[in-house]
């Protein structure tokens, strides 16, 4: 039975960061891509980066290039993300997903399995 479960959002000032990280359970955490999602209030799910199953190349939507990190630890099943210069368009619940492949896609059909969500709230 898989299981993906988000952990680390709460309440941060403009400016500042949060780390998110994501325990995996129930299948290979290494032979497939993950990616994070949000969801802010009233709207859609947006994707906002992916990773490739080892590592090797990292993708982020451009709103969040540069402040936010996405990264893995395979020998703990955990992906993590790093998220600095935080805005108050950053609220939103985040979802880690578990790709089909070894490539991430942007797509929200690509991904079979979804956590509950932790919710990040950017505000003075």
């Amino acid at each position: 039975q898989v299981q993906l479960v988000e952990s680390g959002g709460g309440l941060a000032q403009p400016g500042g960061s949060l780390r998110l990280s994501c325990a995996a359970s129930g299948f290979t955490f290494g032979r497939f891509a993950m990616s994070w999602f949000r969801q802010a209030p009233g709207k859609g799910l947006e994707w906002v980066c992916g990773i490739y199953k080892d590592g090797s190349d990292t993708g982020y939507v451009d709103s969040v290039k540069g402040r936010f990190t996405i990264s893995r630890d395979n020998s703990k099943n955990t992906l993590y993300l790093q998220m600095n210069s935080l805005k108050p368009e950053d609220t939103a619940l985040y979802y880690c997903a578990r790709g089909t492949h070894y490539y991430y896609d942007f797509l929200v059909d690509e991904y079979e399995d979804w956590g509950q969500g932790t919710q990040v709230t950017v505000s003075s």
